[in-house]
């Protein structure tokens, strides 16, 4: 146990003076190991939240085609994003993260609006975990449409504190979170094999919709179900400065909880969509489509059993969405890029964690939800402002290599691949980022585009005077 003890130490000490060379001290407490670098990630992209939120809309443009071969498309895709992520996790291993990456390489006004995409992206993927909770428990539980609203607040205030209280609670919960998710997948599984499929594997490969678009169409804007749930795994990133080795740790945790969730999230889909009776009535229970097929096939005492297991795991997703968010804002404000930096830069002494950055975030997540006509408009900003972020840094990587800059490599690397897997995760962003902002999203795409005017507005007029980017200069 002593030189257990001696080399955590030795690990930590060396970490220290790592950050020190990237321009900050330890101020966060570095306590989480490899597998809690894959949990916070698996938590955050959650299958079994992302699944069950938007399952009707994918039926409704798609259908079984969707949540077969529209699950695998997205997958495939998202996949090169995460390892050409992973790649500048094990190089620039800090809490700022994508936005430290886009600064390194790009400068700091491009690392500025990364860290603001992000931020923006980061609230709203709470805000839509958050309010999709409170619009499923007020659907399982049959509670007035009126309480969605209050059960939001209170559901935000939950994940508030336990994230103020410390870093140790929220790193065992997130531990717990991906042995949680793995064990309701099982649970899911079991039960409905155990019952018999109502529909043979081919069904896998039929087209519905239900709406006015044309089929390719509609096919297209149903891949939000999952992009939207193969997102947030930036978490791993985000937290570099609380995990012990992240050079290596960092970058691991993002790449493994994709793939697990990949092969998990695609074992649920399967599973639920054999067990639809009825395709057309399926689908129209939109939102609660989800537990309606579980009840339907388990009855209402098994299927409203792992109905509320549902909501433990979008709970459990929330908690490690704010954790991750946090750790953005906080090191943004940190390097002057916020307003009222040093007030959300500030560390609680006591617990060692940013409480005025968590809650900030809880407050921002509880004015989006209720600003939005449709849920799915939420899910497209936070999808969407995400992967801007995520796709800028990368971009900034083919402008430093071609100057001769991107001499910082980590241990995690791709070698000869990491050109070609980079353009391709580059293209793909682009891609979606048009495709979500399209009917029936417009919403999102306009308040996407006020954000991103009123962005340049600040950067002319105040940001590019006051903000000095990240102490080291690469």
């Amino acid at each position: 146990m002593r030189e257990t003890k001696e080399s955590i130490e030795s690990h930590l000490r060396h970490d220290a003076a790592d950050l020190k060379k990237l321009g900050y001290v330890q101020e966060l407490l570095r306590d989480m190991g490899g597998f809690t670098s894959f949990a916070i990630s698996f938590s955050v992209i959650s299958i079994v939240t992302g699944i069950s939120q938007l399952y009707g809309y994918g039926l409704q443009h798609g259908g079984p085609l969707q949540m077969s071969v529209g699950w695998w498309f997205v997958s495939l895709f998202t996949l090169t994003v995460a390892m050409a992520m992973a790649e500048l996790a094990s190089a620039y291993p800090t809490a700022g993260a994508l936005y430290h990456w886009s600064s390194f390489l790009g400068g700091r006004r491009l690392g500025w609006f990364t860290a603001c995409f992000n931020t923006i992206g980061q609230f709203a993927i709470l805000a839509g975990i958050d309010y999709g909770l409170a619009l499923y428990l007020v659907s399982l539980f049959g509670w007035a449409a009126g309480m969605a609203v209050p059960a939001y607040a209170v559901l935000l205030l939950s994940h508030a504190l336990f994230n103020h209280f410390g870093v140790r609670v929220v790193s065992a919960l997130n531990n717990f979170s991906a042995w949680y998710h793995m064990a309701v997948v099982a649970i899911f599984l079991a039960a409905l094999a155990t019952k018999g499929f109502a529909q043979p594997a081919r069904f896998l490969f039929t087209f519905h919709q239900a709406d006015s678009y044309s089929p390719p169409y509609s096919f297209l804007i149903g891949i939000l179900i999952a992009q939207w749930t193969l997102t947030g795994y930036d978490a791993s990133a985000h937290v570099s400065e609380e995990i012990v080795d992240p050079r290596k740790n960092a970058p691991w945790g993002i790449v493994i909880a994709v793939a697990m969730s990949i092969v998990f999230g695609s074992l649920v889909l399967i599973a639920v969509t054999l067990s639809i009776p009825d395709i057309g009535r399926a689908a129209a229970f939109g939102d609660t489509a989800f537990v309606e097929i579980l009840k339907a096939r388990l009855g209402t005492g098994l299927g409203g059993a792992l109905a509320v297991t549902i909501a433990g795991a979008m709970w459990l997703c929330g908690l490690a969405a704010l954790t991750s968010s946090s750790r953005m804002v906080y090191a943004f404000a940190r390097d002057g890029g916020l307003p009222f930096s040093k007030f959300w830069a500030k560390i609680n002494r006591a617990h060692k964690t940013p409480s005025n950055a968590i809650w900030g975030l809880a407050a921002l997540a509880m004015c989006l939800a209720v600003s939005v006509d449709a849920y799915s408009a939420v899910v497209s900003i936070a999808t969407i402002s995400l992967y801007v972020s995520y796709g800028l840094p990368i971009l900034a990587r083919f402008r430093a290599r071609r100057k001769g800059h991107d001499r910082v490599k980590g241990p995690w690397h791709l070698g000869v691949l990491s050109f070609p897997i980079s353009v391709i995760a580059v293209l793909w962003i682009a891609f979606i980022c048009v495709l979500f902002v399209l009917p029936p999203n417009t919403q999102a795409g306009k308040m996407l585009l006020g954000s991103l005017t009123v962005l340049v507005l600040i950067w002319i007029f105040v940001a590019d005077r006051r903000f000095p980017g990240p102490k080291v200069k690469f």
